[in-house]
């Protein structure tokens, strides 16, 4: 009996593909203000939403799920004038 093995750690994949489970997630602009989990994702009720600080260059993990989010130092984030 084969049984699927979960993501592993390295396994990244974009905000929208809707899967609650995977480890590591790279955000875009679009993505801001970053909370999880983020309305893309299945079973979005499955822990509280919970926003969460991040910068460009920066990381940071849902204490919740454990999911790791990145935002690329080339987001190009508008600055208030």
């Amino acid at each position: 009996m084969n049984t699927p093995k979960p993501p592993s750690s390295s396994d990244s994949r974009s905000a929208d593909s809707g899967d609650l489970h995977r480890s590591e997630v790279t955000l875009t602009a679009g993505d801001l203000p970053l909370h999880c989990p983020m309305p893309s994702q299945r079973l979005w009720n499955s822990h509280p939403r919970v926003f969460l600080p991040i910068t460009p260059g920066g990381q940071v993990r849902c204490p919740y799920c454990g999911t790791l989010y990145h935002l690329p130092t080339d987001v190009g984030l508008k600055h208030p004038h």
